[in-house]
């Protein structure tokens, strides 16, 4: 309860806009492309494939008005494209295109983009793709993300130290299997609903949109959430089918006055129906791993079959460490008799799950990060190298609780010991601590490895770098609000000026005058220059002319980069004027 606690308040105090995997590579038209006749459909081309949303594209026009689309769907090359058909005929001036699709790894990505007919002409439209995610809908499904990771960790692990280690006295572990797999099957529910409102980057309040939740039962990630339902269905079945069958084998044991097995059970059918439960848990586990490789990193990208491989291997490694880790832990603490054997024999399984996740660690952070430099070049490599640095001081703990494991199995049973030799209990002490801080650093290395699979990877990052400089996000553009007060009544107000691109060079100007209500105001005139203090430059007269509620002019040049001195001059009636000034960054 306690680490969830602190999980919430980790992703609700540091909940941001999430990393989304598969970036912009290029536009057709390119963004910020004049074309002399008008193009019959518009396909963007990503990193990695993408599945597309009902509202995947919104085109406006230069009057701000939405144009009507055919259907969104896949261009010739596959599924890492995105196309959309407009009407024939488009008017002559520049539209702007919002797009949002949903990236191989489950992760939704926006952004937008903006190309002329004929010649470009100023807009009244936002250039924004609106927020990539709702706050609080990014929230909550962070949460059930790591809720689900800790779950399946203590699940699986806690079930495959019974099934392995084979402990005397399984009792202190129902608990933990019970809150693995009712926790397990909580978030699954929370990440299934939320994740229309998750795509859609709207509130929770929206989950339960019919057409939205079939929607989502009908992509990747739902199908994989529901997979998982399934597969923790079954499991609850095999269970209790299992406690039937171990309750009969004892009463028939005891009848016949067999002798008991560690689970209880009579000797000879337990035998046969122990490795039956290994392979079925087995294969459980292997299908909730497969739920997390499906929907996230390994789905995508190069190698996607190997990846697989390499993910369901690396999530059943740490589930098995992590998990026995705290199954051993409270075997050590609530266990009456816990046998040497069963701690020698988790040694052995903890040091073959740390083989298995080296191997595949170093794999997919290959797969990963791409190069050397997006290991300090990136927030996946500067992730990574925060897990690895985990990794180290966890395998530092395992040593020396491994140490203390082969004391353990050394020292003499009390029973039958004389009163000289050494007692088992101080280094069942001793294994207790270095278990504990084994699972405390198990904890980081979990969190950290959720938030990496929420991080964009080293090497998509590099192509996107490769595509447009506004692959994945917004136009470069240069908003500022320049508040004035004339000091008559109602002469309050603010101008809103654009400036597109915003760097050196031609720019558009576009200008809004706000009125104290915060709705448009009409003034009879508007001027706007703009001074370089520091080169002695300007002012620079942008000669704005009134286009019928807004002002504009295509014709401003800069000439140079730096911080410039936006001064406006606001007209409200044939005597009242007054000027402001506001401070812009003009990029090279």
């Amino acid at each position: 309860m306690t680490l969830a606690s602190v999980l919430i308040l980790l992703v609700l105090g540091g909940a941001g806009t999430a990393s989304a995997h598969a970036a912009l590579r290029s536009t057709d038209p390119g963004d910020g492309a004049v074309v002399a006749t008008a193009p019959s459909r518009l396909t963007l081309t990503f990193t990695e494939s993408v599945a597309l949303l009902d509202d995947s594209f919104r085109v406006l026009d230069p009057e701000n008005r939405r144009v009507d689309t055919g259907e969104a769907g896949h261009g010739p090359g596959g599924a890492r494209t995105a196309r959309v058909s407009l009407p024939p005929k488009l008017a002559q001036g520049t539209y702007v295109v919002v797009w949002r699709v949903v990236s191989a790894d489950s992760h939704p990505v926006s952004g937008a983009f903006t190309f002329s007919v004929g010649k470009a002409s100023p807009t009244l439209a936002v250039t924004t793709a609106g927020p990539t995610e709702d706050p609080a809908t990014a929230s909550l499904y962070d949460i059930g993300r790591y809720l689900a990771y800790l779950a399946a960790a203590l699940l699986i692990g806690t079930a495959a130290f019974i099934a392995l280690c084979r402990p005397a006295d399984p009792a202190p572990l129902r608990a933990p299997l019970l809150i693995g797999w009712w926790t397990l099957l909580g978030s699954t529910l929370v990440l299934l609903v939320l994740r229309a409102p998750y795509e859609t980057g709207t509130g929770p309040g929206t989950a339960f949109d019919p057409a939205a939740l079939g929607r989502t039962l009908t992509g990747r990630p739902g199908i994989a959430l529901l997979a998982r339902l399934a597969l923790l269905l079954t499991a609850a079945f095999c269970h209790a089918r299992l406690r039937e069958h171990a309750d009969s084998a004892r009463r028939v044991g005891g009848a016949l006055g067999g002798r008991k097995g560690p689970a209880g059970a009579a000797d000879g059918p337990l035998g046969g129906r122990e490795r039956l439960v290994r392979v079925v848990g087995g294969a459980l586990a292997v299908g909730l791993a497969l739920t997390w490789a499906t929907a996230e990193h390994a789905s995508a990208g190069i190698q996607v079959p190997v990846a697989m491989t390499s993910a369901v291997l690396h999530l059943l490694a740490m589930a098995v460490w992590l998990g026995g880790l705290t199954a051993l832990l409270l075997s050590l603490y609530r266990a009456a008799d816990l046998d040497p054997a069963t701690v020698t024999r988790f040694s052995r399984l903890a040091f073959a799950s740390v083989t298995v996740l080296v191997v595949t660690g170093v794999y997919q952070s290959w797969r990963g990060l791409g190069s050397w430099d997006a290991l300090t070049g990136t927030t996946y490599g500067a992730l990574l190298t925060a897990k690895l640095a985990a990794v180290v001081v966890l395998l530092t703990a395992a040593a020396l609780s491994r140490s203390w494991t082969g004391r353990l199995a050394a020292a003499p049973d009390p029973d039958p010991a004389p009163e000289s030799a050494p007692s088992p209990l101080p280094h069942r002490r001793a294994l207790r601590r270095s278990v504990l801080a084994e699972v405390a650093v198990a904890v980081v290395v979990l969190v950290i490895s959720t938030v990496l699979s929420g991080t964009l990877p080293g090497r998509a990052a590099a192509e996107a770098a490769e595509g447009p400089a506004t692959a994945g996000g917004l136009p470069v553009a240069s908003v500022t609000t320049i508040p004035f007060d004339v000091g008559t009544p109602n002469g309050k107000g603010k101008v809103q000026i654009t400036l597109d691109p915003g760097r050196v060079g031609d720019n558009a100007v576009q200008a809004v005058v706000y009125g104290p209500d915060g709705g448009l105001s009409t003034v009879p005139e508007l001027r706007l220059s703009l001074t370089l203090p520091s080169q002695r430059i300007g002012p620079l007269d942008a000669r704005i002319r009134d286009a019928g509620g807004y002002w504009t002019t295509s014709d401003l040049t800069v000439p140079l980069a730096g911080t410039w001195t936006m001064k406006v001059t606001v007209r409200v009636s044939e005597l009242d004027q007054v000027s402001a000034s506001a401070r812009v960054r003009i990029t090279g």
